[in-house]
C-alpha cells in the first residue's frame, strides 16, 4: 500500500512489533505511547526513534493510528481520542483487537475518520523474534467494503494473509483462537508440572517432540489424531489419573475431567470408539465429577 505516517497508541508487545514489521515494509512509525517501563525498553529496541507522546498527539500526527491496547479499554480509549479532536477526516483508525470488530469503532466515523479490524492470529513475545513469525501468518480481519483493498494491502505489509472475518462473528473467531493457544500454553504447563512431580527433571524434553508430534498430526488429520486411553476406552487407567491427580494436585483434576470427556464426546461422534464400549470411561467420568462437587458443596 502507499507509505503512510503511523502512530501507535500502546507500544506493548503487539503494537512494538507490529509497528517494526511496518517499518521494515518502508512506512514510517512517527510517534507511539509508552507509558510503563517495559513499553518504554520495548519501544527503544523495536522502534528506536520514534518519539513517545501522549496518545491525542500520537494520533493527530499519523495518517494511520494503530491502537494495540487491551480489549476492555479499547471503546474508552476511541471515545476519548474523538471527545479531544485528536481524529481528522481520512485517517484510518485500526486496532488489533481478535473480539471487537468495527463497532467499536464506530465513533470515529462521526469525525470521517476509517475504522479497520486488524488482528494477529499469533501469540507474542515483544522481540525481534516476533518479526520472523508474522511472515504467512494469518490476520483476521473486518473493513468496510471499500477498505478491504487497502487492509489486505496493509497486512502484505506485514508479512502476514488476510483472513475475512465478519463483524458478528469476531468473538467466536477470537474464543477459537484464545482456546486453542491460550489454553494450549495453560495445558502445556499443567503437564510440565505434574511431570515435575513424577521426579521428571526436564519435563520439556519429555514433552517437546510428544507434543510437536501431537500438533501437527492434529492439524492434519483432525479428531483421527487423538490418541490415548480416552480414545481406547480404558477406564481402569483414567481412574488412576484421577485418583494420582487428586493425592498430588487436585487442580488439575477438573480441567482433566472437562477435557476427558469432551475427548469421548469427538472420538464417540468420530466413530472412533462405540457408545457402548464408551459407558464404563464415562461412567468413570461422570463419578469423578459428581464427587468433586459433593466435595465442593460440603467445604461450602
Amino acid at each position: 500500500m502507499n507509505r503512510q505516517n503511523i502512530g501507535i497508541i500502546g507500544a506493548g508487545r503487539v503494537g512494538a512489533v507490529l509497528g517494526a514489521a511496518l517499518v521494515r515494509a518502508g512506512h514510517r512509525v512517527i510517534a507511539a505511547v509508552g507509558v510503563s517501563a517495559a513499553s518504554k525498553a520495548r519501544a527503544e529496541q523495536l522502534l528506536p526513534g520514534v518519539q513517545l507522546l501522549p496518545a491525542d498527539r500520537v494520533a493527530a500526527s499519523a495518517d494511520l493510528v494503530l491502537l494495540a491496547v487491551p480489549d476492555d479499554v479499547l471503546a474508552g480509549l476511541v471515545n476519548g481520542l474523538v471527545e479531544t479532536g485528536a481524529l481528522r477526516p481520512g485517517q484510518i483508525v485500526a486496532h488489533t483487537s481478535g473480539a471487537h470488530g468495527l463497532a467499536v469503532l464506530a465513533p470515529v466515523t462521526t469525525v470521517g475518520a476509517e475504522p479497520l479490524a486488524l488482528h494477529p492470529a499469533m501469540t507474542f513475545t515483544g522481540t525481534e523474534d516476533d518479526l520472523r513469525r508474522l511472515d504467512g501468518a494469518s490476520f483476521g480481519v473486518t473493513a468496510p467494503d471499500h477498505l478491504r483493498e487497502t487492509a489486505a494491502a496493509l497486512v502484505a505489509d506485514l508479512g502476514g494473509v488476510a483472513e475475512w472475518i465478519d463483524e458478528e462473528r469476531r468473538p467466536l473467531y477470537h474464543a477459537a483462537l484464545a482456546h486453542g493457544a491460550n489454553h494450549l500454553a495453560t495445558l502445556v504447563s499443567e503437564a510440565m508440572d505434574r511431570l515435575r512431580d513424577a521426579g521428571v527433571r526436564h519435563p520439556e524434553q519429555v514433552l517437546a517432540p510428544l507434543l510437536g508430534a501431537a500438533l501437527d498430526n492434529t492439524l492434519r488429520l483432525g479428531d483421527a489424531a487423538i490418541t490415548g486411553p480416552v480414545s481406547r476406552g480404558d477406564a481402569g487407567t483414567v481412574a488412576k489419573h484421577l485418583k494420582a491427580l487428586e493425592s498430588v494436585a487436585p487442580g488439575s483434576v477438573p480441567p482433566y475431567l472437562a477435557l476427558a470427556r469432551r475427548t469421548a464426546d469427538r472420538v464417540i461422534a468420530a466413530g472412533r470408539l462405540r457408545p457402548i464400549d464408551a459407558e464404563p470411561l464415562l461412567d468413570v467420568l461422570g463419578s469423578a465429577a459428581r464427587n468433586r462437587r459433593d466435595t465442593e458443596e460440603r467445604a461450602a
